[in-house]
């Protein structure tokens, strides 16, 4: 009788990783953020039992309310939003569990007494729950210009810092995007952090690394050999890296004036996913072994001068048009936006990683708004190969390509040549396509559901490092110099429900590319 052979059950990459009871603390409790996403990743979390039963939730906000009613408007106001295993619609009672843990603290972040009290609030609530240690995670759902505020709030109440450090307790705070403006602002946001908490205690999070298919991009290099000898500049041509919203500004127009496209998503989002598709491999798969080779590659990127910004770069800024069924106003009609506003809602950035690896290897950053779907994807093209023995036969002008799919159809595909049957000789291109949903049967859980139960195991392997920021703003901020210095752009110049401005596609094509789009 033959022997089988079980995998061990506890190899750390496949068990459940259920962190130890702690209270999370989230600042802009009312705030769209925590209820669209950081709520129901917290309840799916609580629901597929990767949160201790102990585990508090504390929310904060200067909103007059109490518990009783922000637990209310917790468990009424929830969509389904994608997460663990829920693949049915949530009935209320099952609110019942998650919400027995839930509780609100009004609070003024400018009001020191505020702290003060809610610290003495968290104290109270731990010890009626028979909680010995103080193990807490602090989630700053805030603007970027209240950040430090926030910070030194928490210092001052002895929340964080020194007085946390002793043998089974901890503090560790989450702070949201965007971290600064440009390398200054960064510079002096990354010394406020470093006087007040270590960068093992600091948790910069980027919920694009929280995506199954970003983490993937690892597994899918690094643990197949067919792949890892074809990247390279020798076999890779160039690569395309795109994030595409059929959607506008919303309700955010004050927030994308002072961002826009370059510092919503090529900044942050964009570049991360570079680092990742570009990497070197690491010596091992913990934290810090993996985020070093992501900083080489974002000290790696050649400089773009401010001279060079406006042929490095290309802008957009969408018009009135159709999304759709639906006619959508153009970026300077949106509320909170300025009628001769400036600001880009699409972007193209040239990019060169000066390594070995890549030495000569373009790869081309693309985020924007009121597109004509939504699509973000790592394209992967391939050089063509020699086509000298089929003398006489014409070839897709496409290459081969790897795609890998970050959203919305979570997935990989490959497209390679295949002759046509018949007798005919006649070439096509045809497409090997991987999905999650197909394959693995469960709905992927939302970024935020790992990114939160790996910032309470204190596993930074998907956070940002501020070296990491230092060397992104590094690349992004001449940019933004090159820009404010040349004369302002003629927007808008593309359509809603287009893919971009046409000036885009020429700038593309001048060097024999075209973009992908699905």
């Amino acid at each position: 009788m033959a022997t089988q052979i079980m995998p061990p059950e506890t190899d750390a990459l496949q068990k459940t990783r259920v962190p130890e009871p702690c209270t999370v603390v989230v600042f802009g409790a009312a705030g769209d953020l925590v209820t669209r996403k950081l709520m129901p990743s917290l309840f799916h979390l609580a629901r597929g039992n990767h949160l201790a039963e102990n585990t508090l939730i504390v929310g904060v906000d200067r909103v007059d309310t109490n518990t009783d009613t922000y637990r209310k408007d917790v468990a009424k106001g929830q969509a389904r939003a994608p997460g663990l295993q829920t693949m049915m619609l949530p009935k209320p009672k099952d609110w019942d569990g998650f919400v027995k843990n839930l509780y609100y603290f009004r609070g003024d972040l400018g009001n020191a007494k505020d702290f003060a009290a809610l610290s003495e609030y968290i104290d109270k609530l731990e010890k009626e729950r028979g909680m010995k240690n103080k193990r807490r995670l602090f989630y700053l759902a805030l603007p970027p210009t209240v950040f430090s505020i926030a910070l030194k709030g928490l210092h001052e109440a002895k929340l964080v810092g020194n007085s946390t450090r002793s043998e089974g307790n901890w503090a560790r705070v989450i702070v949201e995007k965007p971290f600064g403006r440009d390398l200054e602002s960064a510079l002096k946001l990354n010394t406020l952090v470093r006087s007040v908490l270590k960068e093992k205690e600091t948790y910069r999070i980027d919920h694009y690394l929280g995506k199954e298919t970003v983490q993937n991009v690892l597994f899918f290099r690094f643990a197949n050999a067919i792949f890892e000898p074809l990247w390279n500049h020798n076999q890779i041509e160039h690569v395309q890296i795109t994030a595409a919203e059929p959607l506008g500004v919303e309700k955010r127009g004050s927030y994308y004036e002072e961002a826009g496209a370059m510092r919503d998503m090529i900044q942050n989002h964009l570049m991360q996913v570079l680092a990742l598709v570009a990497m070197e491999p690491p010596v091992s798969f913990e934290a810090e072994s993996i985020r070093d080779e992501k900083v080489k590659v974002l000290k790696s990127l050649r400089p773009i001068l401010p001279k060079d910004a406006l042929s490095e770069t290309c802008r957009g800024q969408y018009g009135p048009g159709r999304v759709g069924r639906n006619e959508v106003p153009g970026y300077r009609d949106e509320p909170n936006v300025k009628p001769d506003s400036s600001t880009e809602t699409y972007v193209a950035v040239r990019a060169f990683v000066d390594n070995w690896r890549w030495a000569g290897t373009p790869f081309y950053l693309r985020a924007g708004k009121r597109l004509a779907k939504a699509d973000t994807e790592v394209a992967i093209h391939f050089r063509k190969a020699p086509h000298i023995m089929f003398k006489g036969l014409e070839f897709p002008p496409s290459c081969n390509m790897l795609v890998l799919q970050i959203q919305p159809n979570d997935g990989i595909s490959l497209s390679f040549e295949a002759k046509v049957p018949g007798s005919d000789s006649r070439v096509k291109t045809v497409n090997m396509h991987f999905r999650y949903p197909e394959a693995f049967h469960v709905e992927n859980p939302s970024a935020y559901e790992r990114l939160l139960v790996d910032a309470m195991l204190g596993d930074q392997t998907l956070f940002i490092r501020s070296d990491e920021v230092e060397a992104a703003w590094r690349f992004i901020t001449p940019i933004h110099q090159g820009w404010s210095e040349a004369p302002p752009p003629t927007f808008p110049n593309y359509k809603a429900g287009t893919w971009g401005p046409a000036i885009c596609d020429e700038w593309l094509a001048k060097e024999g590319r075209e973009w992908h789009n699905q």
